[in-house]
C-alpha cells in the first residue's frame, strides 16, 4: 500500500511539474514548450 502512495505521488509530482512549465512558458511568450527552436523559430512550421 505504501509502495502504491510513493508511485502515485511521485507520477503526480512529473504531471504538476509538466503543466507548470508549459504554463509558465506560454507566459514568457515561448510557442512550443520543449521545442529548442521556441525562441528562434524563424517560421511557425519548425514548431508543431
Amino acid at each position: 500500500m505504501l509502495e502504491s502512495i510513493i508511485i502515485l505521488s511521485i507520477v503526480a509530482a512529473l504531471v504538476v511539474g509538466a503543466i507548470a512549465k508549459t504554463i509558465a512558458d506560454k507566459k514568457k511568450g515561448v510557442k512550443c514548450s520543449g521545442c529548442p527552436h521556441s525562441k528562434t523559430c524563424t517560421s511557425k512550421d519548425l514548431c508543431r
